[in-house]
């Protein structure tokens, strides 16, 4: 039953797309289109995830984070045509809370689970450390430095900053997939209660046997028709959505938050489901990996689409964000070294998440 509804899903996101193009659509129709652009997401990543199975870890939580951020972009990039100057700063918005999200939020509650369960949350601190080191990275050239410079009036790069910018995130992206998947694989791979790497069984779940050629195939093909369903669903429904956070009284900054909730979700909850079978490095690396994606991926193909696109792109952070992930980098590092992570960590992440997601509602 699953597999059917996760393969009709895209289809009828498709035939919905086709009714509803280019026009006017009443509030029920906006709801019907809102459950359907969730179930065309959660299908993307359910057909992400059986690609991954065939290629196996730790390529599986490498092809999830692609597709989740492909998603990103697209409907970043569908409501910045639609919201003219006033969506300037959606990019940064959305790309700095799939940070909090993911290495507060997904990071939090996998330890918290995993801790819960097992006493310690057991992780490789050597492949975490090497990948919060690239997100930091990350975050500090693409969303701290423009508040910075001087070369254009606001918290925006000049073109030739913003090319820096976004050839530095792929080459540090690059050389981060290049570790994760050839030089240094052991690094990011489950390591069991004792530090040890897992032996897995033959009736692990995670591990059933892999999707035939041509079953991994047809998720590929499924994966791409959701994608198209998401994109375009998601400019229908972009003037619901902004209307739906002024009606409730939040910032115009808060569209972002709710993008990177909506297309996180299902990372968040596979993350949990590992964290609760032992497998804290596979939730570690799916936070990461999304993090890492969401600004090495997102700000270069942004840095492309801002050719067309005439709504300029400022991504430099207030001071009241650059605190947030200067606190929360810290305390990363403090959580990762060790290479294991008790309930207090994960309270103190969740915390921050908190405190960022109020601070998004009530700046």
């Amino acid at each position: 039953m699953a597999a059917r509804t996760w393969t009709a899903a895209p289809v009828v996101a498709l035939v919905a797309l086709a009714l509803t193009w280019g026009r006017d659509i009443g509030p029920v129709v906006v709801v019907l289109v809102a459950i359907l652009l969730a179930l065309a997401v959660l299908a993307a990543v359910h057909h992400a995830e059986v690609v991954a199975h065939r290629v196996g870890e730790p390529f599986g939580s490498l092809v999830l984070a692609v597709a989740v951020t492909v998603i990103e972009v697209s409907l970043i990039v569908t409501l910045m045509l639609s919201g003219g100057d006033e969506a300037a700063t959606l990019a940064r918005d959305t790309v700095f809370a799939a940070v909090m999200i993911t290495v507060n939020g997904i990071m939090g509650l996998s330890i918290i689970i995993g801790a819960r369960q097992f006493g310690f949350a057991r992780f490789n601190a050597e492949g975490t450390g090497g990948a919060l080191a690239t997100v930091a990275a990350l975050a500090a050239t693409c969303l701290v430095l423009p508040t910075f410079t001087t070369g254009q009036p606001g918290p925006e790069f000049t073109g030739p900053q913003l090319v820096f910018a976004a050839v530095a995130s792929l080459s540090l992206y690059a050389a981060f997939v290049v570790t994760q998947t050839v030089r240094h694989r052991d690094f990011f791979l489950p390591v069991s209660q004792q530090g040890k790497p897992v032996q897995l069984s033959a009736d692990d779940e995670d591990h059933a046997d892999p999707p035939t050629d041509r079953e991994a195939l047809t998720a590929l093909v499924l994966l791409l028709v959701s994608l198209v369903g998401v994109v375009g669903l998601a400019k229908i429904e972009s003037p619901a959505i902004e209307s739906a956070v002024l009606a409730a009284g939040l910032p115009v900054s808060f569209v972002g938050v709710v993008i990177a909730l909506l297309v996180l979700l299902p990372e968040t909850i596979a993350a949990a489901n590992a964290a609760r079978r032992g497998r804290i490095q596979v939730s570690l690396n799916l936070a990461m990996g999304s993090a890492m994606a969401s600004i090495g991926l997102t700000i270069p193909t942004l840095a492309v689409a801002s050719i067309w696109v005439p709504t300029p792109l400022h991504l430099g952070l207030g001071p009241t964000q650059i605190v947030l992930l200067s606190i929360t980098m810290v305390a990363a590092v403090l959580t990762v070294v060790p290479g294991r992570a008790t309930r207090l960590q994960g309270t103190v992440h969740l915390t921050l998440l908190a405190a960022f997601l109020f601070l998004s509602m009530s700046p």
